[in-house]
């Protein structure tokens, strides 16, 4: 049975938005030789938490499987343990300005107002989510 748009759930449209993001940042990332963890990882170490924490929701807690994201970036000397070095960033903020380009054309059409209250909606259905969660 076909479903028109009008009628797929928000799960289907996280689902599809989802899956679109990691394509598509996917081919923007690959002309640097990187993967979107890898670009994840490298934002993390600029910033104030560990990379693990960062990238939690999207890897399964396997330290194996932070080590295939990080050591990479190790190897081509961007990252020294949680920090980055001089060369990792110049190439993250080369970086940046890519990845900020793909972030306007994904949003492109979508005013500020709607981008924050999208946040705001989708935040308030993880909590009611994680509460429900615990009830249970």
């Amino acid at each position: 049975m076909y479903m028109s748009d009008d009628n797929k759930p928000i799960g289907w449209w996280l689902k599809e938005v989802d899956r679109l993001l990691e394509a598509s940042f996917e081919r923007v990332l690959a002309a640097d030789g990187l993967t979107r963890r890898q670009w994840q990882a490298l934002n993390a170490a600029a910033g104030p938490e560990p990379i693990a924490v960062t990238l939690a929701p999207f890897l399964t807690g396997d330290p194996a499987e932070l080590a295939a994201v990080t050591t990479p970036l190790a190897d081509r000397g961007w990252l020294t343990g949680e920090d980055l070095t001089t060369e990792g960033r110049a190439a993250l903020e080369t970086l940046t300005t890519k990845v900020h380009q793909q972030r306007r054309q994904v949003t492109a059409g979508i005013t500020d107002k709607e981008y924050a209250a999208t946040l705001r909606i989708l935040r308030r259905m993880a909590h009611n989510l994680a509460a429900s969660a615990s009830v249970d």
